[in-house]
């Protein structure tokens, strides 16, 4: 990595924290306001609420621990799939004409709703919760990736085949690190949408995980005890997020390189 590169890292680093700091005191602002202006005991305030974190932080890290194991299964076998079936896609005319019109007809599909369908097939445990977010992501990594692949110009494998490259040469030393930056993207995403998804799959028949945690708070009436979880989940996401920019500043260190 070059000393540029190094510096832009350091000032992203900044940058980073500076946006998620003004982040989290623009949404305690606007808490602290909501619960000014409600008056209700529904809407506990930031202060009470971090006041209680005490009183669950030992169940709330095995709720988190619970969503967090799901969530990293899920997004490890769905990048299992998505990687090779989008670099396939890309490569193969007859593979294109085939599967895309399932993956188009698929995708825009709300996939939450095969819940229940996942339920009878394999069960009320973690398989049928980790199934459905492999299904409601998979499809956005193989469009990602295949559509990343897309873009490596065609001189690329010319000159490839000048050093007389193997198929798997191609792969190693072309197409995984040009396809790097569109798998932290897509990953991103699907990052988002798989703690929603998870969330909505928790409120059925399991007694661990995060959105168990605050449906559970919210039937009993316990708000801020609801507000704690809310609290952790979106620390979850700010923690993956993080995680991500990190492996992605290891991994491509070269994606800023033009740019800067």
């Amino acid at each position: 990595m070059t000393e540029k590169i190094k510096r832009h890292y350091r000032g992203r680093r900044k940058n980073k924290a500076g946006e998620l700091l003004w982040g989290l005191l623009s949404f305690l602002l606007l808490w602290e306001i909501l619960y000014l202006t409600v008056k209700n005991h529904t809407i506990p305030s930031p202060y009470l609420t971090f006041l209680y974190f005490p009183n669950v932080g030992n169940r709330l890290i095995w709720h988190l621990l619970a969503s967090l194991a799901r969530v990293g299964t899920a997004v490890g076998v769905s990048l299992l799939i998505g990687v090779p079936a989008g670099i396939a896609l890309s490569a193969s005319k007859g593979l294109r004409k085939l599967f895309s019109p399932f993956v188009y007809f698929i995708y825009p599909i709300p996939k939450v709703a095969f819940l229940p369908v996942f339920m009878l097939l394999f069960g009320l445990g973690n398989l049928s919760k980790i199934l459905l977010v492999i299904w409601i992501i998979v499809f956005q990594i193989i469009l990602a990736i295949r559509d990343g692949a897309d873009q490596i110009p065609k001189i690329f494998y010319k000159v490839m085949a000048g050093y007389q490259a193997t198929p798997l040469k191609n792969l190693r030393y072309l197409i995984i690190p040009a396809i790097l930056p569109y798998i932290f993207s897509s990953l991103r995403i699907s990052l988002g949408i798989s703690l929603a998804s998870l969330f909505f799959a928790e409120n059925y028949a399991t007694k661990y995980g995060i959105g168990y945690f605050i449906l559970s708070a919210w039937t009993k009436m316990n708000y801020r005890e609801m507000f704690c979880g809310i609290l952790a989940l979106g620390l979850l996401g700010i923690f993956l997020f993080v995680l991500l920019d990190i492996m992605e500043e290891v991994l491509v260190p070269w994606s800023k390189e033009e740019t800067h």
